[in-house]
């Protein structure tokens, strides 16, 4: 079950499901912030994801804002999908499973760095030559 699972967690899932999503997704993935960051805190496996999340919430939150749009709405959306997916506790491999419901969580957000990388870097230099 779990390599099959794992499996269907690839770039391709990850851009089917980025190709969905709409600005409400943003605001709803934005209002989580908390939610979402507990559970990425609280997760042994997601725990080294700390630091990541809190900037790409960032990232978002300043998108929203209008202060940072020199960002792809690819990269916004893909933030945006990723979040939700860890937010969902019924997604592919349901949360509440001992040792494996954060297996796709884990491997969502690693798809999702991915593509996105190159973005964080330049929204953490914007952000260190904004303070």
């Amino acid at each position: 079950m779990f390599s099959k699972k794992k499996k269907e967690i690839d770039e391709e899932y990850l851009k089917k499901g980025v190709a969905k999503v709409k600005d409400g997704d943003v605001e709803i993935a934005a209002k989580n912030q908390d939610t979402i960051e507990d559970k990425i805190v609280n997760s042994s496996t997601l725990r080294k994801y700390t630091e990541l999340g809190k900037l790409m919430f960032g990232m978002l939150q300043d998108y929203r804002k209008g202060v940072y749009s020199s960002v792809p709405w690819f990269t916004i959306a893909s933030i945006a999908f990723a979040l939700l997916y860890v937010l969902n506790p019924l997604d592919l491999m349901p949360d509440f499973i001992p040792g494996l419901g954060y297996v796709d969580d884990f491997a969502i957000l690693t798809v999702t760095l991915r593509f996105i990388e190159t973005d964080l870097h330049k929204y953490l230099d914007w952000k260190l030559e904004e303070e």
